[in-house]
């Protein structure tokens, strides 16, 4: 059920892994928090909460080393390095891990489902943003957003600017609008310790304005920035973004 691979990326300067869990199904790319490598959704028991979804062959995981998310939080190099990592970290699932989830997947073009809890639901709303031709939804889980904060050293630069989801769309064309108001963001974020639900709320502001669908949900304050958490959260909110998907294929 689990395969691991890793490539030399020339966009990015290093290897990267990705592993994948199922057999058959949609193909969810679920990101990691922060700096994680590939296999943290699994330590954290991730995989297990969706072993349902994945042993009925609705879904395969796929996940990928945090490249940009590590250099961001260990301050590796100047500022415009690592907002230039972010915007390539970007490009190298555009243009290498989609390819290949798409070969996993029998060459089919199927369309991906991003998630991910903190910084990753950063990265799982980026993606859609960006890249609406391939990706279908996303799952942002106690969503972190604005990443400027994490670079108090200079600026980031031009491509980190493109590569984040809040500064990206009031520039994008009206095309590419477009083809973004199909697709479908779901926040949902807890509002206990360390959560910060504004952030969800002012992301989804920024999409409502654009006529971008969305939705937030609380979770009360009971909920604390958490794996605990976000384990309820994955299953649940799975099956509500494949049946849009199954409803719109159908």
């Amino acid at each position: 059920m689990k395969q691991k691979s890793s490539w030399n990326s020339s966009r990015l300067g290093e290897e990267v892994n990705v592993v994948r869990w199922g057999h058959f199904g949609r193909p969810v790319l679920l990101f990691p928090t922060a700096g994680g490598d590939a296999e943290e959704i699994e330590r954290f028991w991730m995989i297990d909460v969706a072993k349902e979804l994945i042993d009925a062959g609705r879904i395969k995981i796929y996940s990928v080393d945090s490249v940009a998310g590590r250099a961001m939080l260990a301050s590796e190099g100047t500022p415009r390095h690592r907002g230039r990592m972010q915007d390539r970290f970007q490009e190298f699932v555009y243009h290498e891990l989609v390819p290949a989830i798409r070969s996993d997947c029998g060459n089919e073009p199927l369309e991906i489902i991003t998630a991910g809890a903190s910084i990753g639901a950063f990265n799982a709303l980026a993606h859609v943003v960006r890249y609406p031709d391939v990706f279908h939804s996303a799952l942002c889980m106690s969503g972190t957003f604005e990443l400027r904060r994490f670079i108090k050293d200079g600026d980031p630069g031009p491509e980190f600017a493109l590569s984040s989801p809040l500064t990206l769309l009031p520039r994008v064309s009206e095309a590419h609008l477009e083809r973004l108001r199909t697709r479908f963001i779901l926040f949902a974020s807890g509002e206990g310790e360390a959560e910060d639900i504004g952030e969800s709320w002012r992301a989804a502001k920024l999409l409502g304005d654009r006529g971008v669908p969305n939705r937030v949900d609380s979770w009360g304050p009971e909920w604390k920035h958490d794996w605990p958490l976000w384990r309820k959260m994955f299953p649940q909110y799975l099956e509500e973004l494949l049946g849009k998907q199954e409803k719109r294929a159908s």
